[in-house]
C-alpha cells in the first residue's frame, strides 16, 4: 500500500520560520515514541515498503489527479516507468489540450524504447485507467533556470504518440452500427472492433453524446459507468447486445402474462 513518508528523530526541524499554520500542518505528533513533544515531519512524498524491506519512492502526493472518476497518483506511474529497461527519466502529466479532453501523457528520456512493449508492461502492473494514452520521447526534460522540471514547457503529444491498435473490421450489425457512431463522434475515417474509445480521443463530454446516440439507435439506457468499464468497441457492443436480449426477454414475458390473463 502506498502512503505518505514521514520522518522522525532528532534531525527533525522545529518548524517553519514565522509560518505557524504551515508548521501545524506539516509537523505532527509522533505516535511511535514516548518522548514528550516528539514530532514527525510530513514530507509530501509517497512511498511503500517492499517485501525485502526496501522503501520504494513513488513521487509527490501533490501530483494526484482525478481522471474518469478515478484518483491517480502520477508519481506511481512514473515509478513504474523508471523500472523499465532503457528509461532514464520519466514524467507523467494529465493534459487537457482541448476542453473536456483530459488524458495521461508520459514524457520519457530513454534509449530506443519499444513503446508497444512498454504499454503492455504497464498494463500488466497498473490498472487500465493509469496507463498513459500517449508517450512522448524527448532528448532531455525541459528545466527552469533554477534546475527544476519545467512542466509548462513539455510539448503536447502528436498523433504518433498515441497507441495504434491493429485494425479489425467490426463483426455483426451491432458492432458495425456502433463503429459508425464512434467514427462520427470521434471524427475517425474508420473504427475497428478492438479500438479504444478514449485512445481515439473520447472524453466525458463525448460519452454523454455517445449514450444519447445509443438510446436513439437501440432504445436502451446504457449506464455511464458501462462506457468507462468497457471502452473497447467489441466490449461495449456486447453490453448493448446483452441489454437488448434482456429487454426482449422482458417483453416476451410480459406478453405471455397478458395472454394468460386474457
Amino acid at each position: 500500500m502506498a502512503g505518505e513518508i514521514h520522518i522522525g528523530g532528532v534531525q527533525v526541524a522545529r518548524g517553519y520560520l514565522n509560518r505557524p499554520e504551515l508548521t501545524r500542518e506539516r509537523f505532527v505528533p509522533d505516535p511511535f515514541t514516548d518522548e514528550e513533544g516528539a514530532r514527525l515531519y510530513r514530507t509530501g512524498d509517497l512511498g511503500r515498503w517492499l517485501a525485502d524491506g526496501t522503501l520504494e519512492y513513488l513521487g509527490r502526493n501533490d501530483h494526484q489527479v482525478k481522471l474518469r472518476g478515478q484518483r491517480i497518483e502520477l508519481g506511481e506511474i512514473e515509478a513504474q516507468l523508471l523500472r523499465q529497461s532503457g528509461v532514464r527519466e520519466a514524467v507523467v502529466l494529465a493534459r487537457e489540450d482541448s476542453p473536456g479532453d483530459q488524458r495521461l501523457v508520459a514524457y520519457l528520456v530513454a534509449d530506443a524504447p519499444d513503446l508497444a512493449a512498454l504499454r503492455s508492461e504497464l498494463a500488466r502492473v497498473l490498472p487500465e485507467y493509469m496507463v498513459p494514452a500517449a508517450f512522448v520521447l524527448l532528448d532531455q526534460l525541459p528545466l527552469t533556470p533554477n534546475g527544476k522540471l519545467d512542466r509548462k514547457a513539455l510539448p503536447a503529444p502528436e498523433g504518433a504518440a498515441y497507441a495504434q491498435r491493429p485494425y479489425e473490421a467490426p463483426q455483426g450489425e451491432t458492432e458495425a452500427a456502433l463503429a459508425r457512431i464512434w467514427a462520427e463522434l470521434l471524427q475517425q475515417d474508420r473504427v475497428g472492433r478492438h479500438d479504444h474509445f478514449f485512445e481515439l480521443g473520447g472524453h466525458s463530454l463525448l460519452v454523454t453524446q455517445l449514450l444519447a446516440r445509443i438510446r436513439r439507435e437501440w432504445g436502451l439506457d446504457i449506464a455511464l459507468t458501462e462506457v468507462f468499464s468497457n471502452p473497447v468497441l467489441s466490449e461495449l457492443a456486447g453490453i448493448i447486445l446483452d441489454q437488448e436480449l434482456m429487454a426482449y426477454g422482458a417483453e416476451e414475458l410480459e406478453s405471455m402474462i397478458s395472454q394468460d390473463r386474457a
